[in-house]
């Protein structure tokens, strides 16, 4: 990833959708020749000079300092995901000597985390990584996200299911427009923590080469952070659900997020989840058991006569 590049037009956005008047900036009437903030308004603001914050904007933030970071992340008024980036590329650009940016994410999944997944039985759980690839789920997990799932390709990607299949993700997520926002604007905050990640970079390649929702959205900048709220779905098995979401970052492993959907006791979504828990647990039966129409005993090529079943669907 081009960091100058990355900082430039960072900076450059937020300052074009910031209008004088949100700023509280007197304009004294005549035509402005930009969109939103001048260069000069956004330097009074922060408290530093415009020949200092026009050398910022065109992505040279070595040196700075954090105090200057959190004077431009107010005078654009940055909320706490876009200041959170504004230093993660600050830190990216001060090179490897002082970079403490987050290293990509891991795939590995300890087998105590599996566990406490699979303890988890009120609630569809994944774990997924920064990039949006699924790692593991509960088994509820597995058949809420049936249809991302389906997909062999491994890992599942969100964002590749959103973007690159949208006809199947709109019949999934009842808010196509919110999850799809809220995918490119966690690649885009991702991209600013592990700036030297290769699958982040070949994913945004891949995504931005197929889709040209994906690249609008993309070079819009924004950046989102996927932590709670209610996501509405529509399941092919049991329908309409409208679930609440919580996401957890492991402390022990940097980069790998549980992320819980769970339904409101008593609520429609709630019976429809049991439902959902329910035909999970039959289909796994029934794809786990061995097939009675041979006799136990060893096949005629040695090998063992109970036929693997995959994963229930």
């Amino acid at each position: 990833m081009d960091i100058r590049e990355e900082v430039r037009q960072f900076l450059a956005t937020r300052r074009a959708r910031l209008s004088p008047e949100q700023a509280g900036v007197q304009t004294f009437g005549g035509r402005r020749r930009v969109p939103g903030l001048r260069r000069e308004e956004v330097a009074q603001l922060a408290g530093v000079s415009t020949e200092y914050f026009t050398r910022l904007e065109k992505g040279n933030l070595r040196g700075v300092s954090d105090g200057v970071l959190a004077a431009v992340a107010r005078a654009l008024q940055l909320d706490e995901i876009e200041t959170a980036h504004l230093f993660d590329l600050a830190r990216a650009a001060n090179g490897p000597r002082e970079r403490t940016s987050r290293r990509p994410a891991q795939q590995v999944v300890r087998p105590s985390v599996q566990r406490l997944l699979d303890s988890v039985t009120g609630a569809a759980a994944f774990l997924r990584n920064g990039r949006l690839d699924i790692l593991a789920t509960n088994p509820l997990g597995r058949a809420l996200y049936a249809p991302v799932l389906d997909d062999p390709r491994r890992p599942a990607n969100l964002a590749r299911f959103i973007y690159l299949t949208p006809e199947r993700a709109a019949a999934f997520y009842r808010d196509w427009e919110g999850i799809a926002l809220d995918a490119v604007g966690s690649l885009r905050a991702e991209a600013g923590r592990t700036p030297d990640d290769p699958e982040l970079a070949r994913l945004v390649a891949e995504l931005s080469l197929h889709s040209e929702p994906f690249r609008v959205r993309w070079a819009a900048h924004d950046v989102r952070a996927y932590r709670t709220g209610i996501q509405r779905f529509h399941h092919p098995v049991v329908g309409d659900l409208d679930l609440g979401f919580d996401v957890l970052e492991l402390v022990t492993d940097p980069g790998q997020f549980l992320v819980a959907y769970t339904a409101e006791s008593g609520s429609p979504s709630a019976e429809k989840l049991d439902l959902l828990a329910s035909w999970s647990a039959s289909v796994t039966r029934e794809t786990a058991a061995p097939d009675r129409r041979r006799p136990p005993g060893p096949s005629a090529d040695g090998g063992d006569t109970a036929e693997s079943a995959a994963a229930g669907r």
